[in-house]
């Protein structure tokens, strides 16, 4: 209850004279902190004990007119916060948030703040404080339209809409359908042409751009909103009248109103990219003059561009469509390379200290290498290569060096979109960037070795194979521009990018001109160089290995020297390459070589550990990764440090992320849009902002943590206990990728650090109890990680992870666990199939092309790559369970079975068969019940057109040729005319095709053992001996050759024939099996063919074995005379 004092405040402030609520108005927007805080808190009790009363005088506030404007705009702020059905983040503060207001109030009460928001809205309020009354409309109709309980809202709302000679009522009118078009949509359904004329009439207001502006919003919003094509269809005839909006606030320099315009176009062409299909020219050309006016503001012009853009990617929801306008895409393409003409020769670009300086670059020059990069990646090479093939030498012969370094850029950025059908014209490409490190003009020459550097890495390896002599000469040229360090340091950089994608063979004949240079600019005086130098001499010692040992002691006391010596702060970024490029050397190098500078690395990097840093010192997140390359490099002898390491490199896994949320519509604009380490994302109606920085350390943390516990096994075992609760939380942090993909590979190393340590009694005396509860700890988290994961390539790192951890629990895991998994398996399958089923509707659209065709065969690939691991955890499954598992597998079968159907793919079958494959293998009689569902499938996939098809068809046959008795023996003849066949085949033996030969080989010996009496041996057997010894598939190798050497051991007389007359193939047999040593049998078989073969010697005549040997191989011949004669 309120006290006697809070209700005589209350009595104050809500009365009859509105002054003292004023007065509490004005204080809320004090500057003072103290005077705030303390209406703040008069407020929220005001919210408590009266809320009726304190809605309703600030209604009453934002209806009367008199109410001083900034009072009456925070009255409606205040009145919108209180009717939200959840608090904004300002009010999160308070521990528990006060229940919503609305259904606090009476009948009357509601009808009464109902009322006092349409006055407000027709008290023709000036513009921001109708704004706010809007957003207080909104929100309580968000609140009440799907109740049906604000009736007199739509006719109030269809009737200001309508109202031309009112236009500010009008336009607030529209922004409310706007703001609810969600919400109102369905309801609209019966009055869509009457909204459809409405909106026309507004979008040609004769005198009011706000309101033509406001019903676009109207028309983008309903249109994003109504549930079918053909609804949309209704709309069709608006997009003239909406496109006219834009025109006519450009022809009358509103510019201001045409990029708001602009940008709901660009929301439109996102989310509804079809809708302006039928119209698509009109609209792409009316883009594209826009974009090309070079008397418009930058900002007109860009928004311009985005729209083109968007469309461009919109590919789920209009694939191809695009692609379809080769002359738009021709257009757009000309205006970005003139944009990015917009760049001056400033000499602070020249004297600048570090590489991301980026002096004399304009507004249009960072849009135009952005547009370029995602033009290129949504619309592909095919479509881009020849408008580039263009416009290119045009620039290239222009005089301007302006026109040279804009070539050179864009082929940096379109790269990666374009590799494949720039890897078609490479030489042409190359000699274009290459002419360029010739320029006169020194940003020219930067730009040509960014284009190396970048194409290194979007066209590599090929452009290292194939133009290795050209490029890397060029770059150790660059390195000695002394004139221009910008240059030198870019060109170490480029030495990077190359040597990233390259192998050492390529790279080690150039080492000794590239690490002399690189020595010389470490000591050079500019920092940018060193560092560069640095970078590069990490990543050759990188991608040479072995061959860098050569250089380790002319290197090593330069790195040594900086990391000493560089200690004063504008030096932190030198200090941490250093870091870098000590311990990538130490790793190529090798322990041996490395030790004795390891342990002075070691002391100084522990010295600098325990000194204070600055938040935004990156030598944080590089002494993070040297610690773990040291590991690496030193493995065990690593140990006595992670008492050193750990604490930090924990602390920097557990960071919190820094994260702003704020409503997406609210003005409040996230702080530091300007700033590059916070990104925004909007996810629904929230917009939320994450500061990257913090982000990424935590990233290097994670992935750091998981390095250790793979490196050092059961020496993990002490951290484990801080590190699981760190990062099975973390399986689920949706803000970054890198952060769940460590978490992820970590789950597996963990647990098999703690059953190592407990085997080999290093667990501090804990036991199998301890991997159990960590596997009780895992295990379910990675399900549940999984069942939320929205992205298909972590969906596929996640069941890899779960099947190592199953492999690693075994038995441990329980039944509710085993069900848990199944379960998620089957959702996954379902996710699966409904993904690929999305994806064939998207072949129907109009403007499919076969490079959408392409695309969605990637995306496929990845899809096939998530089936995959669920055959993998499928079969862990059913090798620890065995026939245990198969209640779990009936319920799965369902969705096991139709990856058979001749419309699956060939992996999709693969898998299902190797599924069941495992089943019959692993639970034996058990497994019988499914013979007649799953073998006529593997009779059928024995002559499949894939290989790898085949081969899992073939190797079920041999196994249920093994295990599977009377069941299996009526299918025999069947089963032999399909391993005939694929025997037989001309091209058996090719080798795409050896591994199912090798299993087919197999399959029959298996009959031929356990089905001899439902064969004709004499036939079946010569023809099985005719095929051995197999060689390829080493598994099934060691099985046939145990087998044969079981079938002479026993003289069965069918193997050695008539008057023994098979005994020379098979003395040859075993002779080629002795002399590839243990790759074709177990130690155990050689024993006994050495042991058969001496039997042989004792009792067949001497002339006989003469004649067998001599039909031998030299070495052969050889190899048995040896065994022989010991």
């Amino acid at each position: 209850m309120a006290s006697a004092e809070d209700q005589a405040a209350a009595a104050a402030l809500l009365g009859g004279d509105p002054a003292a609520f004023d007065a509490l108005l004005s204080t809320l927007m004090s500057a003072s902190n103290a005077d705030r805080a303390a209406a703040e808190a008069a407020f929220h009790r005001l919210r408590g004990s009266h809320p009726e009363p304190l809605a309703l005088r600030l209604a009453s506030s934002v209806s009367t007119p008199a109410t001083p404007a900034e009072l009456r705009a925070m009255a409606a702020v205040l009145l919108r916060k209180l009717l939200s059905p959840t608090p904004s983040s300002s009010d999160s503060s308070s521990p528990t948030p006060p229940p919503p207001l609305w259904p606090l109030l009476s009948p009357s009460g509601q009808n009464a703040l109902k009322a006092h928001l349409l006055t407000a809205l027709q008290s023709d309020p000036p513009k921001p404080i109708a704004k706010k009354v809007c957003d207080a409309v909104s929100e309580l109709a968000a609140l009440l339209l799907p109740e049906n309980t604000w009736a007199e809202l739509l006719p109030f709302l269809f009737q200001a809409a309508s109202t031309p000679d009112a236009p500010n009522l009008q336009e607030s009118a529209l922004l409310i359908f706007a703001r609810l078009a969600d919400y109102i949509a369905e309801s609209l359904l019966d009055h869509l042409m009457t909204i459809h004329n409405l909106l026309a009439a507004a979008l040609a207001h004769p005198t009011s751009p706000d309101v033509r502006i406001a019903s676009l919003s109207a028309a983008v919003n309903l249109v994003q909103c109504l549930p079918t094509n053909a609804d949309r269809d209704k709309m069709q005839d608006l997009l003239p009248a909406m496109m006219r909006a834009l025109t006519d606030c450009l022809n009358s320099s509103q510019e201001a109103s045409a990029q708001e315009a602009l940008e709901l176009l660009v929301e439109l062409a996102g989310a509804e990219p079809r809708f302006l299909r039928r119209q698509i020219a009109d609209v792409a050309g009316a883009m594209l003059q826009i974009a090309e006016a070079t008397q418009l503001e930058d900002g007109t012009r860009h928004m311009a561009v985005e729209f083109v853009i968007t469309l461009a990617e919109a590919r789920e929801r209009a694939p191809g469509m695009m692609r379809r306008l080769p002359q738009f895409v021709g257009r757009l393409f000309q205006v970005l390379m003139q944009m990015l003409l917009d760049v001056e020769d400033d000499a602070a670009w020249h004297t600048a200290e570090t590489e991301d300086e980026d002096a004399g670059e304009g507004n249009n020059y960072g849009v135009a290498q952005e547009c370029l990069d995602r033009l290129a990646i949504a619309i592909g090479g095919n479509a881009v290569v020849p408008i580039a093939s263009e416009l290119l030498p045009q620039y290239l012969s222009a005089p301007e060096w302006q026109k040279h370094h804009a070539a050179l850029i864009t082929l940096a950025q379109i790269a990666e979109g374009c590799a494949k059908v720039m890897l078609k014209n490479l030489e042409q490409v190359v000699s274009m960037i290459l002419n360029g490190f010739q320029h006169p003009h020194p940003r020219v020459r930067w730009a040509a070795i960014n284009a190396i550097g970048q194409l290194s890495t979007d066209l590599g390896p090929d452009l290292q194979v194939q133009y290795h002599q050209k490029v890397l000469p060029a770059l150790a040229n660059a390195m000695d521009d002394f004139q221009n360090p910008r240059v030198q340091a870019h060109a170490a950089s480029a030495i990077l990018n190359f040597s990233e994608n390259c192998t050492p063979e390529i790279l080690t004949p150039y080492l000794d001109g590239i690490v002399g240079k690189l020595l010389v600019l470490l000591q050079n005086g500019k920092q940018m160089v060193q560092e560069g130098a640095l970078t590069a001499l990490a990543s050759v010692a990188d991608s040479s290995q072995d061959h860098f040992k050569k250089y380790y002691d002319a290197v090593m006391p330069y790195l040594k020297a900086i990391l000493m010596n560089a200690t004063d702060k504008s030096n932190r970024m030198l200090r941490a390459k250093s870091m870098e490029c000590i311990s990538l050397v130490g790793m190529a190098v090798g322990k041996d070589k490395f030790r004795d500078d390891a342990k002075q690395v070691m002391e100084v990097l522990m010295a600098l550990q325990g000194t204070p840093m600055e938040t935004d010192d990156p030598i944080t997140s590089y002494m993070l990764q040297a610690w773990a390359r040291l590991c690496k490099c030193l493995g065990q002898d690593f140990l006595p440090y992670m008492s050193v390491v750990m604490p930090p490199l924990l602390q920097s896994a557990q960071l919190k992320p820094d994260v702003t949320i704020t409503s997406a519509e609210s003005d409040d604009e996230i702080e530091s849009d300007d700033d590059d380490s916070i990104e925004t994302i909007t996810l629904g109606d929230k917009r939320i902002g994450i500061r990257t920085s913090v982000l990424e350390e935590k990233a290097t943390a994670c992935n750091m943590l998981c390095c250790y516990a793979d490196e050092l096994k059961e020496g993990f075992f002490p951290w484990i206990d801080q590190v699981a609760p760190t990062l099975v939380p973390l399986l689920k942090f949706y803000f970054h990728e890198e952060v769940r993909r460590a978490a992820v590979a970590a789950m597996p190393e963990l647990l098999r650090s703690a059953k190592l340590a407990v085997e080999k009694g290093q667990a501090q005396g804990r036991d199998e109890s301890y991997v159990k509860q960590l596997s009780d700890f895992i295990i379910p988290a990675l399900v549940e990680a999984l069942h939320k994961e929205p992205e298909t390539e972590m969906c596929s790192s996640m069941l890899d992870s779960l099947n190592e951890c199953m492999q690693i629990s075994g038995r441990l895991l329980d039944e509710n666990q085993v069900r848990a998994i199944s379960d998620e398996i089957k959702n996954v399958i379902i996710a699966s199939a409904t993904r690929k089923r999305d994806r064939s509707e998207r072949t129907k659209a109009e403007d499919f092309d076969a490079d959408e065709g392409e695309l969605l065969k990637e995306e496929n690939e990845q899809e096939e790559e998530v089936f995959d691991q669920v055959g993998e955890c499928l079969g862990t499954l059913i090798k620890t369970f065995k026939a245990s598992f198969l209640p779990f597998f009936d319920e799965l079968s369902v969705y096991v079975t139709p990856m058979l159907g001749k419309d699956k793919t060939a992996e999709e079958r693969r898998i299902a068969i190797c599924i069941f494959d495992d089943i019959a293998e692993q639970c034996r009689e058990s497994a019988l019940k499914y013979y007649d569902t799953y073998v006529p499938f593997l009779l059928e996939a024995s002559n499949d057109d894939n290989s790898d098809v085949r081969q899992a068809a073939v190797y079920g046959l041999g196994v249920c040729a093994e295990f599977g008795g009377l069941t299996f023996r009526p299918l025999v003849g069947e089963a032999l005319s399909k391993l005939n066949n694929l025997i037989r085949h001309p091209e058996a033996q090719h080798p795409d095709n050896i591994m199912a030969y090798d299993n087919a080989v197999s399959a029959l010996g298996k009959i031929c053992q356990f089905h001899r009496d439902g064969i004709d041996g004499a036939q079946v057997i010569p023809a099985w001996l005719s095929c051995l010894p197999i060689k390829d598939d080493k598994i099934e190798a060691k099985v046939v050759h145990d087998q044969l050497c079981s079938m002479v051991e026993r003289s069965d007389t069918q193997v050695l024939g008539p008057h023994s007359q098979y005994l020379p193939k098979i003395v040859s047999i075993f002779a080629e099996v002795l002399c590839n040593g243990k790759e074709l049998a177990t130690d155990e078989t050689t024993n006994r063919m050495i042991n058969v073969l001496k039997r042989f010697q004792q009792t067949l005549p001497p002339d006989f074995l003469a004649s067998t040997f001599s039909t031998l191989q030299p070495q052969q011949q050889l190899m048995l005379q040896s065994i022989l004669s010991t």
